[in-house]
């Protein structure tokens, strides 16, 4: 039996990796990866690496063994995730995996906005899979607002169409640190758990916290949707992608990213990482 992490070089899986290494012997700890050079670092150190693309059923079939409990970090193309999910899923009941962990969206059938909407079905394809499962519904994570910092910091002013609406964000690493909880420990199976953080803010706290951080007046400015649209893809954000974007602010707008039960907390042992705290990091490194 192995610990099995999909998509194990990218933004998530990465950090779920470290910190299974940090709790596991590296030899029952494996890897799924798209490319065997990008986790040539983790298999030097004695992780198994399994190379297999969502995209390619064919390559599933040796990604997974009987009785491993795997992590399914969902891919990250938007349009195609149920196609590659159900790949994945049906190579992971082919195999007979004691576990499937799939990092999913706060809410989960509740969920009403359009990037619920894959993670939804796959939740249900896992349901009818039969597979023993644990649903780890992410909520926002905190790094999905340093990352685009520069735009924010060049024009002094968060844009958005969130309204008063709030979000309980948290890290990745308090995100991987759950899943790495969950695949580690017992009783999970057939759980469901809404990850946030301990803290829901919005726009304008945030544009607040970069104030805070900078020692500059960031100021939060409230556009409609239509215009909001427009103002990313005028940016270079594709259409489509924009959409999205702005759909997830109205989903901010009416609560549903604001959710805080706690459950984040109690899987990692700690309260989570403070906006702020991510958001000074990231502006001293800007």
């Amino acid at each position: 039996m192995s610990i099995v992490v999909t998509g194990a070089t990218g933004a998530l899986g990465r950090l779920v990796v470290e910190r299974l290494l940090a709790t596991v012997p590296a030899e029952s700890v494996a890897a799924v990866v798209r490319s065997k050079e990008k986790a040539a670092a983790l298999a030097t150190r004695g992780v198994e690496i399994r190379v297999a693309d969502y995209s390619n059923p064919e390559t599933l079939s040796g990604a997974f063994r009987s009785g491993d409990r795997v992590l399914l970090v969902s891919g990250s193309e938007v349009g195609k995730r149920v196609e590659q999910h159900t790949a994945v899923i049906e190579a992971a009941k082919a195999a007979g995996v004691a576990q499937l962990a799939y990092t999913g969206v706060l809410g989960g059938p509740d969920a009403d906005f359009l990037l619920a909407a894959e993670h939804k079905a796959t939740e249900q394809l896992i349901l009818d899979s039969g597979i023993p499962y644990t649903f780890l519904r992410n909520g926002w994570y905190t790094e999905n607002y340093t990352a685009n910092l520069g735009p924010v910091l060049e024009h002094g002013a968060v844009i958005g169409n969130a309204g008063e609406g709030r979000v309980a964000s948290a890290t990745r690493a308090d995100f991987a640190d759950a899943a790495a909880a969950v695949l580690t420990g017992e009783g999970h199976l057939g759980e469901a758990y809404e990850l946030s953080g301990d803290v829901a803010w919005s726009l304008a706290d945030y544009a607040a916290m970069v104030s805070e951080a900078t020692g500059r007046k960031i100021v939060y400015t409230e556009v409609s949707a239509a215009a909001h649209q427009g103002i990313l893809v005028d940016a270079g954000v594709p259409a489509p992608f924009a959409e999205i974007l702005v759909d997830v602010d109205e989903a901010i707008r009416r609560g549903l990213l604001a959710g805080t039960s706690g459950d984040l907390a109690r899987l990692i042992g700690r309260p989570t990482t403070p906006a702020s705290e991510t958001i000074a990091a990231a502006v001293a490194t800007a």
